[in-house]
């Protein structure tokens, strides 16, 4: 958005608590990588340029590739600087921050969709003797315990975590809930490829049927590595994971477990089959199909007979739960009447609902692609156009 704005002649500055990529320093976990190649690490004016484009960028390397981006810019950002609050003025807002106040026309909310980790109210009723990480503190399995290790949510994060502490020796149970199921490779082409091509990350928010929902859908089951394998649940169960249904609740001890584990293993596997069956369509209408390997099917989730509804997490058999229960935007410094009952942004495509306020970098905001890195160009050029339009009228 920095980079737009100053294409458009705009003054502005960038207000950081902390420093440039400051969450992937701090809140990431040691051995993640990105869930999209390197190819499509883009951004306004600047794009990878190595020699690994097929590959997946590891933590420290995406740091240094958003620090470079910012000193080619060169960005006006404001480091360790905390904003405290943002409240309306007679022109424009007033923003309060640990090291002073601001006064500014405009304001772009910048600061993500993942705020802070979303962990459920049944948290609370678990035993004191279990241990409870979100994504965010954890680091690596050799800092857990040696026992079992539930992992709630089976979504990008979910299944990383669980690959990697499974992979460490400990036994691992996966509470799954609502999911995306994608091949890493599908038709010899990574995944990403085929959903950037076919037009897929590129639907507009305003060309989908239930926005709403389109925003709620959560990340895909992916992992960036450099075999480029599919990492879903049969992969792990056939590693000798355990599968269970949501995390419904806990009584005197005792995690009760949702019985839908099997209908909802069964939705993602159709939705995956709907999506191919779009790139396969495409894929011929666009000349492909001699050109890419021959379209499959993969197998379905292979669930458990009878699944089971309970755990007992006094007996032992689980030492520690990591909630990848996904995250939540935080706008507690926000004094400015446009959050909904449940505390997310009123807005029309990051056109915030109320005069010169902007949002970016949410999910779906204007684009399916707009959570991804490569994603923020576009939806940043459509806003500062909004933007320089509304300084004109304001101005005028």
């Amino acid at each position: 958005m920095s980079r737009c704005l100053a294409d458009r002649s705009i003054d502005h500055v960038v207000l950081e608590r902390g420093e440039v990529a400051n969450t992937w320093k701090t809140e990431r976990w040691d051995s993640l990588r990105l869930l999209t190649p390197n190819w499509q690490c883009r951004l306004p004016g600047y794009a990878y340029s190595g020699d690994r484009p097929d590959d997946f960028m590891a933590v420290s390397e995406l740091v240094a590739f958003i620090e470079a981006y910012a000193e080619e810019i060169s960005a006006p950002v404001i480091s360790q600087t905390t904003v405290e609050s943002v409240r309306p003025a007679q022109t424009g807002y007033t923003v309060e921050t640990d090291q002073g106040s601001w006064a500014a026309r405009t304001v772009v909310l910048a600061n993500g969709a993942f705020g802070k980790a979303h962990v459920p109210a049944i948290a609370d009723s678990v035993p004191e003797a279990i241990r409870q990480l979100t994504p965010g503190e954890y680091r690596k399995p050799s800092e857990l315990g040696t026992g079992g290790v539930l992992v709630v949510g089976a979504s990008a994060t979910g299944i990383q975590l669980a690959a990697e502490i499974q992979r460490s020796g400990r036994a691992v149970t996966i509470a799954v809930g609502e999911h995306v199921r994608l091949p890493r490779i599908y038709r010899g082409r990574d995944i990403q490829w085929w959903m950037d091509a076919a037009g897929v990350l590129d639907e507009r928010y305003d060309e989908v049927d239930d926005i709403v929902r389109a925003r709620k859908v959560p990340s895909p089951q992916l992992v960036g590595t450099s075999d480029r394998v599919t990492l879903d649940l049969n992969t792990l169960t056939d590693r000798g994971a355990k599968l269970v249904g949501r995390f419904a609740g806990v009584n005197d001890g005792n995690a009760q477990f949702s019985g839908s584990l099997r209908n909802v293993c069964a939705l993602a596997d159709l939705k995956q089959v709907r999506l191919l069956d779009r790139i396969d369509e495409w894929a011929s209408e666009a000349g492909l199909d001699s050109e890419v390997d021959a379209p499959e099917r993969f197998r379905e989730t292979v669930i458990d007979d009878a699944p089971s509804l309970g755990l007992d997490l006094n007996s032992g058999e689980i030492e520690t739960i990591v909630w990848a229960t996904g995250f939540r935007p935080d706008y507690s410094w926000l004094d400015v009447p446009v959050l909904d009952r449940k505390g997310h942004i009123r807005h029309d495509g990051g056109v915030v609902d109320a005069p010169g306020m902007y949002l970016i970098g949410s999910t779906f905001l204007r684009r399916r692609k707009s959570s991804f890195i490569h994603g923020a160009g576009d939806d940043a050029s459509d806003l500062a156009d909004h933007l320089v339009g509304f300084l004109d009228d304001a101005l005028s």
